[in-house]
């Protein structure tokens, strides 16, 4: 099966040894995004739901530049450094699926990088 390795100016940066996601035949793995302005390659959100925005809009410019969209994730992961944050994180990261909801786990851990709230991974298969 052939590996694609994918990469965009539209989402921030690896910040080790990753890449933003690899497609394999019908299917791309982006990893976790943190809430980085790839503009500026700063975290300028001030709040969880700023975060969380940030975040969907990094996966969504992975996703264009391999020719997906939201329609077509399968999987994510939510990453939180609290589960009080769920709530908000969830009202964001629901605006971007048309009632297509992919399969989800959301987990809380001690620590993300940059010191952010928020970062998710997805899963996407075209047809």
């Amino acid at each position: 099966m052939e590996k694609t390795i994918i990469t965009t100016s539209g989402a921030p940066a690896p910040i080790g040894p990753y890449s933003q996601a690899v497609k394999a035949g019908n299917m791309l793995f982006i990893s976790g995004q943190v809430p980085i302005n790839p503009a500026t390659g700063t975290i300028e959100a001030t709040d969880v739901a700023g975060e969380a925005e940030q975040v969907m809009k990094n996966l969504e410019a992975v996703l264009a530049e391999a020719g997906y969209g939201f329609a077509d994730v399968v999987k994510t992961t939510i990453f939180l450094t609290d589960m009080s944050l769920f709530g908000t994180v969830n009202e964001v990261y629901g605006k971007y699926f048309s009632g297509n909801y992919p399969a989800r786990e959301t987990v809380a851990v001690k620590g993300l990088p940059r010191n952010v709230n928020v970062e998710i991974s997805m899963i996407a298969v075209k047809g």
